[in-house]
């Protein structure tokens, strides 16, 4: 493959914020995300934080009637499109639609409606079922209502790869444009999985932070208090360009998308596997890709879950794939603010990326008070760091053995 790829446009919902500069500027500021469910009664239930989106309303965006027959990831998925199309000054009526394409990961996908129309199935009978009902639940159906808002008329899907389905959807909408068939790719994750059966479930197999107490202090990456991921909701999108397209739209990129690796654990459902030699090797190829050396990485962003075996295993990941060099790189865990978006993850940490090249700017991982001794690397504790970023990387590593790494570059004037 061949080609340059720059991102000209980023979209963001999260739980720090309706949009990019507000997450960002949260981030930074090591403020917290996370805070008590107000979605659902969560009496009886062992977690009861997560980090919600607050104060979103998606008629500021979209028809009402158009927005009440789509998912809350859906919603977010369209919004955060839109936010990011007109930073790129990207309009589709001035380009050919069949060149412009659609990849929209999600790992859960509608399981908010799902999990609503089983209670109506189970309380009022099949006749009261709303006939949205499979076509709200999709997985792909971030991506399929994008397209038709938007009226891309490219590829349009929806890789599904748990936690690493944001990373791959920018990762494949790299690919189509180096291989020529497509200019322009509008990629990222989309997720809303806060619901009781989702809650209930990854607190049954005992994934989820139980620090009920100080919702604030609950997501705790590399600490040696950590006790679980703290589950999140919200969306990231990123404008995917060629070359030839940015030249001819004349606009300013914010970054290039220089790398990609993807690999398989193949080894458990949910574990990483040991020692991790496969998730480094996902490294190594994007490092590759990029055509760099582990020494000219400037900035990592980890997939830092505050689980107990992905910290420790991360760490491990990164010494094998950068050697001695693991040693001398900036790196953090935005989750400690955000919380796990899941499939959205990796887009949101991308664009993350993005604003430490823009900004010379490397967010911390906040709660990093007693730091593991098996997490020995500098994780950029409580408080920001300025460091110019030239390199960017972000990990992402999902159940299923998904180990899939971007690498963002800063982009000289000329291009």
């Amino acid at each position: 493959m061949s080609g340059r790829v720059f991102v000209t446009g980023v979209g963001v919902v999260s739980p720090l914020g309706l949009d990019l500069t507000t997450t960002w500027d949260g981030l930074v500021g090591g403020v917290s995300g996370i805070s008590y469910i107000t979605s659902f009664d969560t009496d009886g239930f062992d977690t009861k934080i997560a980090g919600e989106v607050k104060n979103f309303d998606a008629t500021a965006y979209l028809d009402l009637k158009e927005s009440r027959r789509m998912d809350r990831f859906a919603q977010f998925a369209a919004v955060a499109t839109q936010q990011a199309t007109q930073q790129a000054q990207l309009h589709l009526d001035q380009v050919d639609p069949y060149k412009v394409s659609v990849i929209m990961g999600s790992g859960i996908g509608g399981i908010t409606t799902l999990s609503q129309q089983y209670e109506v199935l189970h309380e009022k009978g099949p006749k009261r079922v709303s006939p949205f009902l499979i076509p709200m639940m999709l997985g792909d159906m971030g991506s399929a209502q994008v397209s038709m808002i938007m009226g891309t008329l490219g590829t349009n899907y929806c890789p599904v790869s748990s936690c690493s389905s944001g990373a791959d959807a920018i990762g494949q909408g790299m690919g189509l444009i180096q291989r020529g068939e497509a200019e322009i790719v509008i990629a990222g994750g989309s997720e809303a999985p806060i619901c009781p059966i989702a809650i209930a479930g990854f607190s049954s197999m005992r994934a989820l932070s139980r620090q009920n107490s100080d919702p604030a202090k609950s997501s705790r990456p590399f600490d040696s208090q950590r006790d679980g991921f703290v589950m999140a909701e919200g969306a990231a999108i990123l404008i995917l360009e060629s070359h030839q397209s940015v030249v001819q739209r004349g606009v300013r990129p914010l970054a290039e998308l220089a790398g990609y690796g993807a690999t398989s654990d193949a080894h458990h459902i949910t574990e990483p596997a040991p020692e991790g030699r496969r998730a480094a090797k996902a490294m190594k190829l994007a490092i590759k890709s990029a055509s760099l050396h582990p020494d000219e990485v400037d900035y990592i962003n980890a997939h830092g879950t505050s689980t107990s075996l992905n910290d420790r295993l991360e760490t491990q990941v990164i010494k094998t794939a950068l050697g001695e060099e693991a040693f001398n790189v900036p790196i953090s865990s935005t989750k400690s603010m955000t919380g796990h978006m899941l499939g959205a993850g990796g887009a949101l940490e991308a664009a993350i990326c993005i604003k430490a090249i823009e900004h010379g700017t490397i967010p911390p991982t906040i709660n990093l008070d007693n730091p593991d001794p098996e997490c020995d690397l500098d994780y950029i504790p409580h408080v920001a760091r300025s460091k110019q970023v030239r390199v960017a990387m972000s990990n992402s590593f999902g159940f299923g053995g998904h180990n899939s790494v971007l690498i963002f570059t800063a982009v000289d004037n000329g291009l």
